[in-house]
């Protein structure tokens, strides 16, 4: 698939792991199989320590968790601002390794989910919805490979 650039995509890395370039293209590639156009998404990279009290400021959940999404859905200058996603890089080298697949893949699947909140859809309410959810996720990993180099 190749990479168009008709969104934004903004990256902030408190952690080391995968680089910002990484982070980016794969951004791009998820927002383009979902046909966005003039988005802009912000990802914050963290750790177990700052997701755990995003949680617990947001969630009431006192406990550091994989990905969490903040929607905006606002417009500024012609540009939608979806929202941030922020991914635990801690948590999601520990779900790779217990999943038995490589960090990228795990981002990826954390990111995909992540924007699949933020576009307002939420798994937690079950039923016809959490299978809407689940279907986006599935499209959308059939649709993007992720970029080659970390």
């Amino acid at each position: 698939m190749r990479i168009t650039r008709k969104n934004r995509v903004l990256i902030k890395k408190k952690v080391r792991g995968l680089r910002s370039k990484y982070l980016s293209e794969l951004a791009h590639k998820i927002l383009n199989a979902l046909d966005l156009e003039k988005v802009e998404l912000s990802i914050l990279l963290t750790s177990d320590e700052e997701i755990r009290e995003l949680n617990r400021l947001y969630r009431n959940k006192d406990k550091p968790t994989d990905v969490l999404s903040f929607p905006v859905g606002e417009e500024v200058d012609g540009w939608k601002i979806l929202g941030d996603v922020v991914i635990s890089a801690h948590t999601a080298k520990a779900q790779a390794e217990e999943f038995g697949v490589s960090l990228e893949e795990e981002i990826k699947r954390l990111l995909i989910h992540g924007i699949v909140h933020l576009l307002g859809y939420d798994h937690e309410f079950g039923g016809e919805e959490e299978e809407r959810f689940k279907a986006i996720e599935d499209y959308v990993q059939s649709k993007i490979e992720p970029p080659a180099s970390r």
